[in-house]
């Protein structure tokens, strides 16, 4: 008599059993909601190619945040959209620029309560919409930029920033930052590193959400990372936490899930990753088409980026999401 033939489908017979067994949990916990403020609105302005997101006015943003908070969610990473914008990016390390201003009013209404994530970058604050300082013949100039990323680091840890999110892919970056932040008394400012930021064609809607235009219609692959590279990925990343990164962030998630997958083997600290723009765009406008079950594909993708290893995802889903396991723990009580 042989073996019997072992039932793999034994323990997916019920959603109870489903539950019991299973290896991913998404918890609102992990989530980290980007947020958009525009200097200068009295309203919040939608988003056209980011449904159901806007630019927040100072006012919006502090009530959005409070309704994020109140489902749990532990973080905010904070983009903002100046008024004036300038080949230096002055507005960036502005004390009174949108971000410092957007951080300090979070402060005053929530306290420790909430985690606060302003992005590190130029692109937002230059006219020509690059991450860093052009120079003289019209390249990106990283050790320039090192300098401006620190007096940025700087003005956001001033403001009350719990974490800088340096996303410009400069080569030094995290240990010009660690060293600035340092050195002025700012030692308990942490870093969440874009570490490995690919040179995604998925980025187009958060370019609009931030009104950035490329001059002449360049691109940043001298500075992102080729698409096609994973090797590279992880020497990034290891660079990172070396310089000083206490968590490195890869960048697209559902298109990157084996350098997130690879990232939490070798390293020891916190991996996240980043459900960007064009990904949280197809989204919605299958969805709204009816080409597919929008909760589920939703619950499904961050349930595979968590399933590859990131401990924290940011993505433009998170109220939502929240709002969904927040209702199904109501549904098991």
């Amino acid at each position: 008599m042989g073996y019997p033939v072992r039932r793999m489908r034994r323990l997916r017979r019920t959603s109870a059993l489903r539950r019991l067994v299973a290896e991913t949990r998404l918890d609102v916990a992990d989530l980290v909601a980007p947020l958009f403020v525009r200097e200068g609105l009295a309203e919040p302005r939608p988003i056209a190619t980011l449904p159901g997101v806007v630019q927040h006015s100072r006012a919006s943003l502090v009530a959005e945040a409070r309704r994020l908070v109140s489902l749990g969610i532990p973080a905010l990473v904070l983009f903002g959209v100046p008024e004036h914008k300038d080949p230096a990016g002055s507005g960036a390390s502005d004390p009174d620029g949108v971000v410092e201003v957007a951080v300090r009013d979070l402060r005053d209404a929530f306290g420790d309560d909430v985690v606060l994530v302003p992005d590190l970058c130029l692109d937002e604050y230059t006219d020509h919409g690059h991450c860093g300082l052009i120079g003289r013949r019209g390249e990106v100039d990283n050790d320039a930029t090192l300098e401006r990323y620190a007096e940025v680091a700087l003005a956001q840890a001033a403001a009350g920033a719990d974490l800088v999110a340096p996303s410009g892919m400069m080569d030094g970056q995290v240990g010009a930052i660690r060293a600035a932040l340092d050195s002025a008394g700012h030692d308990d400012v942490g870093i969440l590193a874009y570490g490995a930021k690919y040179a995604s064609a998925l980025y187009g809607p958060f370019r609009d959400a931030v009104d950035v235009e490329i001059a002449g219609g360049g691109d940043r692959r001298s500075y992102q990372q080729d698409p096609a590279n994973g090797r590279e990925s992880l020497a990034e990343l290891r660079l990172d936490v070396e310089e000083g990164a206490d968590i490195v962030m890869v960048k697209p998630a559902v298109t990157s899930l084996d350098v997130i997958a690879e990232a939490r083997r070798e390293l020891d600290v916190p991996v996240a990753a980043y459900q960007v723009s064009g990904e949280y765009a197809m989204i919605c406008a299958a969805a709204e088409r009816g080409m597919l079950d929008r909760d589920a594909v939703v619950l499904e993708t961050l349930g595979a980026i968590r399933r590859a290893g990131a401990d924290i995802i940011l993505t433009y889903f998170a109220r939502e999401v929240a709002e969904i396991l927040g209702g199904e723990r109501a549904t098991e009580a």
